[in-house]
């Protein structure tokens, strides 16, 4: 069984962006095994609260984090990371864009973060895991921080 673990970075800098956020998910997905473990709080919700509707299925999905069952050495860590950051190529308030040069601009910047993820990843160990990662350049961070708040129900 996968389990993923996900984490999210919206910041002004990718750079900034990508090291928050493996930095945040590798003690979820490389640390060692033992109560004290970050993971094992989530671990320990998933194993005594999961109800999936079904007695026998939900039994079935507890096995695999109990310790003394065969079904626990069959779990395998993975990760997914959302990173928002400020793009300078989409336009200015009050000024339109050409949608083929914005998304080719996209597609460049996309292209050029895969090494720098790929760093990152290898700085912080992760580089053996699997890790889905989205990339979503924003005209602005903040204000889509802002926007997210707002319609989660969080600002004023």
């Amino acid at each position: 069984m996968k389990l993923f673990w996900g984490e999210s970075k919206v910041y002004k800098d990718v750079g900034d962006g990508i090291k928050e956020c493996f930095a945040s998910i590798a003690p979820f997905l490389i640390g060692p095994d033992h109560e004290g473990a970050e993971r094992e709080k989530d671990l320990i919700l998933l194993s005594d609260k999961a109800d999936l509707s079904d007695p026998i299925v939900t039994t079935a999905l507890r096995q695999y984090f109990n310790k003394d069952s065969k079904q626990s050495k069959r779990v395998r860590y993975c990760g997914i990371a959302l990173i928002g950051f400020d793009a300078d190529y989409y336009p200015t308030d009050g000024v339109k864009g050409i949608a083929e040069e914005i998304a080719k601009a996209a597609k460049a910047e996309l292209e050029n973060l895969k090494t720098r993820i790929g760093k990152r990843l290898t700085a912080e160990k992760l580089n053996q895991i699997e890790i889905e990662v989205l990339c979503i350049p924003l005209p602005s961070a903040d204000g889509f921080r802002k926007a997210f708040l707002k319609a989660m129900g969080l600002t004023e």
